[in-house]
């Protein structure tokens, strides 16, 4: 089992000025919950199709298995696989405690203390990956604390639509520009269990997320920073009839897109992405150390 030690223990005994030398100062990690590639080439989403054609994509990327939300997303923000996050559970389960290897959060202020650090989610089992010290922000409808929330099944049933949670975000940014963010959409994850993969009702939800990822954009830009930036945009798993979590490529492919500083113009990504490789790109381009146990690795052919 792997512990904080561990993963620590490959961080040079000297702590460098990440944002010194990094490929990019600030990095925005985007997840379309159940983002199916085949159900977004079917939707009106021209803000995510506008920004892959701006940059580098492949709609082939994989998830891990089981490909459910919490364990996808930890995968997504800790660079490892289940076999080492072991978060295989999918609720917000106060009693089993946080994530017990770091996320690319605390490991960016492991690197850079004063690097500003934020979560905009709309389910509230992402609490489960806010690591102590790893957060200038945890929003969930609003600023959250850090200590357990009461009422766990009323929760899980409480979505924070995108267009809330971009909002939140978008004047988030603007305000303090962070290093690192991670901003989560669960509309069309939603749709899908409501209504199925490819119903009309989730390609309505895909719009409307799209329209949310363009404000964040959006806000983006209005920081001033867009030229400093970069944005890793994917989803945590796709979907079946009006479930997911099986080892079938409908489930199991996600997108995966890359924009802004230093991201190649117009490619197609050929070599294999897997979720966890979105940790490791983020911390490259922040300049950040991997650590020897990350599964993930820097999808580089997508940079010049």
């Amino acid at each position: 089992m792997c512990s904080f030690k561990f993963f620590f223990a490959v961080f040079p005994l000297l702590c460098l000025n990440a944002a010194a030398a990094s490929r990019a100062e600030h990095v925005f990690i985007i997840s379309i919950d159940g983002g199916k590639p085949a159900v977004i080439a079917e939707s009106e989403a021209p803000t995510l199709k506008k920004i892959a054609s701006e940059g580098a994509v492949t709609w082939q990327a994989s998830t891990i298995f089981p490909s459910i939300t919490l364990p996808s997303h930890t995968s997504m923000l800790t660079g490892v696989g289940p076999d080492k996050h072991h978060i295989l559970w999918n609720g917000y389960t106060p009693i089993k405690g946080f994530v017990k290897v770091p996320t690319v959060f605390s490991l960016l202020k492991a690197a850079d203390p004063k690097a500003v650090t934020a979560m905009f989610v709309g389910k509230v089992k992402f609490r489960h990956l806010w690591l102590k010290d790893s957060l200038d922000i945890f929003d969930f409808g609003g600023p959250q604390t850090r200590e357990p929330v009461a009422g766990a099944p009323a929760l899980e049933k409480d979505k924070k639509p995108s267009q809330l949670v971009a909002k939140q975000t978008a004047a988030w940014i603007k305000k303090h520009k962070p290093r690192l963010a991670f901003i989560h959409f669960p509309d069309v994850d939603s749709a899908g269990h409501k209504s199925g993969w490819g119903s009309l009702e989730q390609k309505e939800a895909i719009k409307v997320t799209d329209q949310a990822l363009g404000q964040v954009w959006q806000g983006i830009k209005d920081a001033g920073i867009a030229d400093s930036s970069v944005m890793l945009i994917s989803a945590d798993h796709g979907g079946h009839d009006k479930t997911h979590g099986l080892n079938i490529p409908d489930d199991m492919l996600i997108p995966w897109v890359a924009w802004g500083k230093g991201v190649k113009k117009n490619f197609t990504i050929t070599a294999p992405v897997s979720t966890y490789d979105t940790a490791a790109t983020a911390l490259w381009l922040l300049d950040v150390p991997l650590p020897a146990e990350f599964d993930g690795k820097p999808v580089a052919s997508a940079f010049e």
